[in-house]
């Protein structure tokens, strides 16, 4: 992650890392913790490496050779880790992107980085779909975007009410995918989200 000035050391985050610890009882100079300090702030480097990304940037670069082609564009299934911003737990998912350019489009891995950028990221999950989409629709400037995510949120399943095999699902809809409903139900039909599947 990438340093600003009033950004904590290194050496701060570690020490906050060894406080955690002996708040929850354990000995931070125990033999077996004595590197978790470390191993936690890198850990947090790769978890959070989204802020150091600009999503946009990967979708500046398009194509427009694409001998006409209009119809709709569908990157399903592309999974993603992220965490929730109140309890700081995983959120582990899927995300299904799919657009209808307007005589330019992207590389499809960029549709992936997108979303893995905005992941990367203390996030919600309401609040990543419609960044996802804002930011497809900001830079390509497609006649339409849809986002829908799938996502197990482990604040639910290993604290508080302890549900497991819940997942919430979350769409946004732009341009096209949300003003006419033939285009929203061909993109629901493409990526069939669901337990079954």
């Amino acid at each position: 992650m990438a340093d600003t000035p009033d950004k904590p050391s290194r050496d701060q985050a570690e020490a906050a890392v060894r406080t955690l610890l002996a708040w929850a009882g354990e000995d931070p100079a125990r033999e077996g913790l004595l590197d978790t300090p470390k191993r936690v702030v890198e850990a947090y480097g790769d978890w959070f490496s989204g802020y150091d990304d600009d999503p946009r940037e990967y979708l500046a670069r398009t194509f427009e050779e694409v001998a006409g082609y209009d119809e709709m564009i569908v990157l399903r299934d592309i999974e993603f880790e992220s965490h929730c911003e109140h309890h700081m737990a995983p959120i582990i998912g899927k995300a299904h992107v799919g657009y209808l350019p307007n005589g330019k489009v992207v590389g499809i891995s960029k549709l992936a980085r997108v979303v893995e950028t905005y992941a990367r990221r203390f996030q919600v999950q309401e609040k990543m779909t419609a960044q996802i989409a804002q930011s497809i629709q900001d830079v390509l400037q497609p006649l339409g975007v849809g986002v829908v995510i799938e996502g197990a949120h482990e604040c639910m399943t290993t604290r508080g009410v302890h549900k497991r095999g819940v997942s919430m699902i979350t769409s946004k809809m732009l341009g096209m995918f949300r003003d006419d409903a033939r285009t929203r139900a061909e993109f629901l039909r493409f990526i069939d989200v669901g337990p079954g599947r």
